[in-house]
């Protein structure tokens, strides 16, 4: 089974640990974090969206034409532009990078959030939009002909693009939460289901929700899983922890300055992604073997913010215990976003791909 590394490709220096010193979008330092990736064994990165942050779209825009093979990952609100608008940037976008596009559908789990760019669905009715829009977007990736469509967000007539992605059928569709909504959406419609680093029994229950849902809807495939972690190494143990415990510090002593971000809340999270990070960390600081929940806590949950904490060699079996899960997507990213994404790419990478190398061989041989 093949495993793929999605990286985050920033438009600044900013993390929750350091705060910005220029503009929101610092061409030059995008650039520089895209070829880091590109550079040091990544296949992807993430082009994050947020109501007030540079648009992602002509962001990877610009990545892609200054780089070769690094796959982009496009994150999308469908509150903020029409499908069938969406599908033609998206299948541009696919155009302009050579087919290596991959469409990330974000419904939103923060009401005020969504509601900065004037969306004022409940969090369910979103989902259902969000599958609408997939499925508009899908038809107009694919659709040579003329096409009506009458639903309960969108209703147009006679569209038909004049604008196809390189990929066939299209690009694939990446999704993710951990609501039965979410899943029910995601199961149906998403290539690839994406999940925050909980503890693995957490994680293999997740799977399994998402697989009955793509078997409820019909499916005779399921998406490949994705799970997503802030890795702390260093080269000893001993190590690792010391920096793990500055990074905690750190994320502490930035909260008491800017506000980390607008996106979201550091108490009483809406969604429920976050609150299951939060319900995690409070059963424990270390789970597994060498996921590490206090960033989580200190963050409110948000999004990626569980830690892998240990050596390379401990990090990389970490991953893999979650690989042997059935997981084939791992997603990445460090504190110092820079330096973290080369010695990662470096130093546990290789790790992991060798020993899915001897994995594979060995099932081969069985």
């Amino acid at each position: 089974m093949p495993v793929e590394f999605l990286g985050i490709a920033a438009t600044n220096e900013g993390s929750e640990v350091t705060p910005r010193a220029g503009a929101s979008f610092d061409k030059e330092y995008t650039l520089k974090l895209a070829r880091a990736h590109e550079d040091h064994g990544w296949d992807r990165v993430l082009f994050a969206y947020g109501s007030g942050s540079p648009d992602p779209s002509p962001a990877a825009a610009y990545v892609a034409a200054h780089t070769e093979k690094l796959q982009i990952l496009v994150a999308h609100r469908p509150n903020v532009s029409y499908p069938t608008f969406a599908a033609k940037t998206f299948a541009t976008l696919d155009r302009i990078s050579d087919g290596r596009l991959a469409v990330h559908f974000i419904t939103g789990g923060n009401d005020r959030e969504q509601q900065r760019e004037g969306d004022f669905l409940t969090k369910d009715e979103r989902y259902a939009r969000t599958r609408e829009a997939i499925q508009i977007i899908k038809r107009a990736w694919t659709s040579h002909e003329p096409f009506d469509h009458e639903g309960t967000h969108y209703r147009f007539n006679d569209f038909v693009s004049d604008t196809f992605p390189v990929q066939q059928p299209h690009p694939q569709v990446s999704f993710g939460g951990s609501s039965p909504a979410a899943y029910a959406a995601g199961g149906a419609e998403a290539d690839i289901y994406c999940l925050w680093g909980e503890p693995l029994a957490q994680t293999a229950e997740q799977i399994a929700s998402v697989k009955e849902a793509a078997r409820a809807a019909g499916r005779t495939d399921v998406p490949r899983i994705q799970v997503a972690f802030r890795p702390i190494i260093a080269p000893t143990e001993e190590l690792a922890w010391e920096k793990a415990h500055r990074t905690l510090a750190r994320i502490k002593a930035r909260k008491s300055g800017a506000p980390l971000s607008r996106r979201h809340p550091l108490r009483n999270p809406e969604n429920t992604g976050s609150r299951r990070l939060l319900a995690v960390a409070a059963e424990g600081d270390l789970h597994d073997r060498a996921l590490w929940t206090p960033t989580a806590a200190e963050t409110g949950g948000a999004g990626n913010s569980t830690a892998l904490v240990g050596t390379p060699e401990t990090v990389a079996q970490a991953l893999l215990d979650y690989y042997d899960l059935g997981v084939e997507i791992l997603s990445a990213r460090g504190y110092d976003l820079l330096d973290d994404a080369i010695d990662f790419g470096r130093h546990v990478i290789p790790i992991v791909r060798e020993e899915v190398a001897k994995r594979d061989a060995s099932h081969q041989a069985a």
